[in-house]
C-alpha cells in the first residue's frame, strides 16, 4: 500500500478499472480491436494505446519519437496532437502485442504505486509540461481510466462497473465542475437554482444555486421551486459530461421541468472533457 491514505482511494479505483480493461480486451479477436468507440477517430486499439501511453508517461518512460500523418481529422490542437502520438505509433500492433504491453504496463505501474512514498502535495509533471500535485494526478488517472473502460465496454457490448470505486471518483470530479457548467457556461440567471436528479447505478440529487453576483455553488439539499430540474440516468449523465454524445441524441433520456431553454443551454454546454 502507499504511505498516504488519501492516495490509496485513487490507487484502488485505478487498479480496479485498469484490470477490468485488461480482462475486457484480452479475449478480443483481431478484428474486434478495430471497432469504433465514442472517442472521435479512436478504435478499441486506440483507446487501449492511449491508456498504455499515459501510464508509461507516469512511469517516466520517454515519449515515442513519431511523426503523425496529416490526415487525422480528430487531431485539432496541441493537446490532441500530444495525445495522438502514443496512439498512432501503436496502430500497427497486433492484438497479442497490445494485450502483452498492457499487462506489462499494469504490472510496472502497480509496483510503482505500491512503493509510492512521496507526499500527496508533491508537484509532478503532467501533459505538455504542465505541473500538478501527485494526488490530483492519481485522481485524474482513476477518472480517465474508468471513462475509457466505459468507452471500451460500449464498443464491445459488455456494460458494467457503472458503480465501481472509480465511478465514485468520476462522480465527485464531475460534480465539482457543475457550478461552472450551470452558472458560467449555461448562463443561468442570478438568484436561480437548477436541480439534477440522477438515477441508476449511482443515485444522487444535487442543486446548483446561482447567487446575486452570478456565482454558482452546489449542495445536496433539494430546492423548493427550482428554476429548472433535469432528471436523467447516471450513464446518460456520464455520456453528456464526458462529451460522448450530443444532447439531441439522448433527449428521450432526459426529463426537463421548469425553464426549458435554460436546461437545454446547460445540456449543450455540459461536456467538461472529451
Amino acid at each position: 500500500m502507499t504511505v498516504h491514505p488519501s492516495l490509496q482511494t485513487y490507487v484502488d479505483a485505478w487498479t480496479h478499472s485498469i484490470e477490468a480493461i485488461s480482462e475486457l480486451v484480452t479475449p478480443l479477436v483481431e478484428g474486434e480491436w478495430n471497432r469504433a468507440t465514442a472517442c472521435p477517430g479512436w478504435s478499441v486499439r486506440d483507446v487501449v494505446s492511449h491508456v498504455i501511453g499515459v501510464e508509461c508517461e507516469m512511469l517516466g518512460d520517454p515519449r515515442p519519437i513519431h511523426t503523425l500523418p496529416r490526415d487525422l481529422y480528430h487531431v485539432t490542437n496541441e493537446l490532441t496532437r500530444y495525445m495522438e502520438v502514443p496512439v498512432d505509433v501503436r496502430r500497427c500492433h497486433t492484438a497479442p502485442e497490445m494485450t502483452a504491453e498492457l499487462e506489462y504496463t499494469v504490472i510496472r505501474r502497480s509496483r510503482q504505486l505500491r512503493n509510492e512514498t512521496r507526499d500527496p502535495d508533491t508537484r509532478i509533471r503532467g501533459p505538455l509540461g504542465s505541473e500538478t500535485t501527485l494526488e490530483h494526478a492519481l485522481r485524474l488517472r482513476a477518472f480517465d481510466v474508468w471513462v475509457h473502460e466505459q468507452d471500451l465496454r460500449r464498443a464491445v457490448g459488455r456494460p458494467g462497473n457503472l458503480d465501481s470505486p472509480a465511478a465514485l471518483v468520476a462522480r465527485d470530479l464531475l460534480l465539482e465542475a457543475l457550478p461552472k457548467v450551470v452558472a458560467k457556461d449555461g448562463d443561468a440567471p442570478p438568484n436561480s437554482a437548477v436541480v439534477f436528479d440522477v438515477s441508476g447505478e449511482l443515485e444522487f440529487i444535487r442543486t446548483v444555486r446561482v447567487d446575486a453576483e452570478g456565482r454558482g455553488s452546489i449542495t445536496g439539499s433539494p430546492s423548493l421551486g427550482p428554476t429548472a430540474t433535469l432528471s436523467l440516468g447516471w450513464e446518460t449523465y456520464v455520456l453528456l459530461a464526458c462529451g460522448r454524445v450530443k444532447p439531441d441524441t439522448v433527449a428521450e433520456s432526459v426529463k426537463i421541468e421548469g425553464e426549458q431553454e435554460l436546461a437545454l443551454t446547460i445540456l449543450r454546454r455540459f461536456a467538461i472533457t472529451v
